[in-house]
């Protein structure tokens, strides 16, 4: 079916529209980072009237050097742990059959299912309980959980859908079943685990709540958090709370824009069909 000039302009039109209004708060924020400091002083690098140094500024009174170090180990962590572990049950769910193999799935949707408000007190005391509050396992072991979950349920669609003559044919090859996984499904399964990747870093890296809760000591501070005690705690003004929000943003952004070719196929394309 042709589509007319005129239906090309709406669609263009509408979706202009809708980029324009998801955008423009990103923009404002970073016209606010970029902009001249809230106390009037004009000092630090400044190159064709955009403040650059506001960054400078937050980055040391922020202290986010230290937030975002902890987030990245938060971060990293949670991703290889919960990718290792949803690949392995996603295939166990996907591929194999074995007795009470349904009811244990839907056990892990409930923690896809399950929002943190409602566990994170609960898990607070259980976490206190054996020792582990206020420390680094508090705030990755939760996230862990969640991500699991999620990425069993990912993962396992991949598994069900693949094809069933590439595993076969390995079978009679004589290959076994952990390297069917590892060097058959695996490989093609790329976009899928990249996306899951980038969906699970942004979800841990943006995390609020369980850090929160979880932890008390400065130097278990996440960058999200870390930026909720910037505002007000070192300042009142609106440009360097930008600037430092613009701070904590950027490395999920830079890993979106690195792997966004791989997530758009994972999310688009998915598994391999048979």
């Amino acid at each position: 079916m042709k589509v007319s000039s005129g239906e090309r302009t709406a669609n263009y039109v509408i979706l202009l529209a809708f980029a324009t209004f998801a955008l423009w708060p990103i923009l404002t924020v970073l016209a606010s980072a970029l902009g001249a400091p809230d106390s009037g002083d004009s000092g630090g690098l400044t190159v064709a009237g955009l403040h650059l140094g506001n960054f400078a500024e937050a980055w040391q009174i922020g202290q986010f050097g230290t937030y975002l170090r902890m987030s990245l180990l938060v971060s990293v962590f949670t991703v290889v742990v919960s990718v290792v572990l949803s690949v392995l049950s996603g295939y166990a769910f996907g591929c194999m059959s074995f007795r009470g193999s349904q009811v244990l799935f839907y056990v892990f949707l409930l923690g896809i299912m399950m929002p943190s408000e409602a566990v994170v007190v609960p898990l607070f005391f259980d976490l206190r309980a054996i020792g582990l509050t206020n420390t680094f396992w508090a705030v990755v072991l939760p996230q862990v959980a969640q991500s699991v979950a999620f990425g069993t349920f990912w993962m396992r669609a991949y598994f069900r859908s693949s094809s069933r003559v590439l595993v076969e044919a390995a079978r009679v090859d004589g290959a076994s079943t952990r390297r069917i996984l590892w060097q058959v499904l695996v490989p093609l399964a790329r976009p899928a685990i990249v996306t899951m990747i980038v969906l699970v870093f942004m979800w841990t890296w943006n995390e609020f709540l369980i850090p929160l809760v979880m932890v008390t000591d400065e130097s278990l501070r996440t960058a999200p958090l870390g930026l909720a005690f910037f505002q007000g705690q070192y300042t009142s003004g609106f440009t360097l709370l930008a600037a430092g929000a613009v701070i904590v943003a950027t490395p999920v952004v830079v890993l979106y824009l690195f792997l966004q070719r791989h997530f758009i196929a994972g999310m688009l394309e998915g598994a391999i069909r048979e």
